[in-house]
């Protein structure tokens, strides 16, 4: 038993040494494949962060590219805008203008459909920058004496529409009368090319109050004229189409033909003079207009003609509202 036990002891010591490698193996083991792993993954965090940085840098590309797209758009479109205002400036000057009617593009003095158009459209914009400029000072209460500067700005800027379309019935008179250059509600309520002004003060009535009893018979009057004189221009244009009307059957043969030439030639003559009385009617229908906005002015206060031009033009941005609303709706 005493030769034994020492080499009992040197056996044991022996297997745990082995145990004990074998277990620091075993560990390496585990950290090699620790890192083994965490590379791995360092690999894979390395590939999705450059891809997305490959796909950042070409989203950017692409972006400039569509930035540098739009501008060169915006160029192109205000080169083109400015040749075109170089061009209606050159026909005022030189008293052409162009026209858009026909698929031919005519150049004659006077022809000023397009032109027209234009000057309108400019017209328009710089009109409601007057009344945005007036609905704040009112909003805000301003004082008389600022109310009147911009009440006589937009007064004198009526002025200048009427002497545009002056100009545009000289160069076409069926294009000012026919309202296209208005939206489609505008003229379902046209009348010679414009508003009836006996209207546009029912409209009014009730948005001036309180008038004194001098300004409603003011108005009233105001009113009662404009009526006759409407109903007197009105009638005169029924006679006249009622004349070119027959004019017009006067040159056809029994057959309904044309007849001979010299009585054609003669019959249309007549009709052709007979038209150029139409561009007489839209000038005092124009008249009117003018008159009757002018002595609404004279009635009413400086603050009462604010409100009245805000009335009136929220009368009409309505019905250009409605016309896009209109030309929105859904279709089955």
């Amino acid at each position: 038993m005493a030769d034994t036990s020492p080499r009992t002891d040197t056996s044991t010591d022996v297997d745990t040494d082995d145990k004990d490698q074998m277990l620091e193996q075993g560990q390496l083991a585990v950290v090699a494949a620790s890192d083994s792993s965490d590379r791995s993954k360092d690999k894979t965090l390395d590939q999705k962060t450059l891809r997305r940085l490959a796909q950042n840098r070409e989203a950017a590309r692409k972006s400039r590219l569509r930035k540098k797209a739009y501008v060169q758009q915006l160029e192109t479109s205000r080169l083109k805008l400015t040749q075109l205002e170089q061009e209606l400036q050159r026909a005022r000057q030189q008293g052409i203008f162009i026209s858009s009617s026909g698929d031919q593009t005519h150049a004659m003095g006077g022809n000023g459909a397009l032109a027209f158009d234009v000057e309108y459209a400019r017209w328009l914009e710089e009109h409601n920058r007057q009344i945005n400029e007036l609905r704040t000072a009112v909003n805000a209460h301003a004082s008389e004496n600022d109310l009147r500067v911009i009440v006589d700005g937009i007064m004198a800027h009526y002025d200048e529409k009427f002497k545009l379309k002056g100009v545009a019935a000289k160069a076409d008179v069926f294009h000012i009368l026919s309202g296209m250059w208005k939206t489609p509600a505008e003229r379902c309520f046209l009348w010679l090319g414009g508003f009836r002004s006996s209207e546009l003060l029912k409209l009014l009535a009730s948005q001036l109050e309180p008038l004194t009893e001098q300004q409603v018979i003011g108005i009233c009057n105001l009113q009662q004229s404009s009526q006759q004189a409407e109903d007197a221009l009105s009638q005169g244009m029924e006679a006249l189409q009622q004349s070119l009307a027959e004019t017009l059957a006067g040159s056809l043969g029994p057959s309904g033909s044309s007849g001979n030439v010299a009585n054609y030639m003669g019959q249309m003559a007549m009709a052709m003079g007979k038209l150029g009385t139409l561009e007489s009617f839209l000038r005092q229908a124009d008249n009117l207009r003018q008159q009757t906005l002018q002595q609404m002015h004279r009635i009413l206060t400086t603050r009462q003609s604010a409100r009245a031009l805000l009335a009136i033009n929220d009368y009409f941005s309505r019905l250009r509202a409605l016309s896009s609303l209109w030309l929105a709706r859904p279709r089955e």
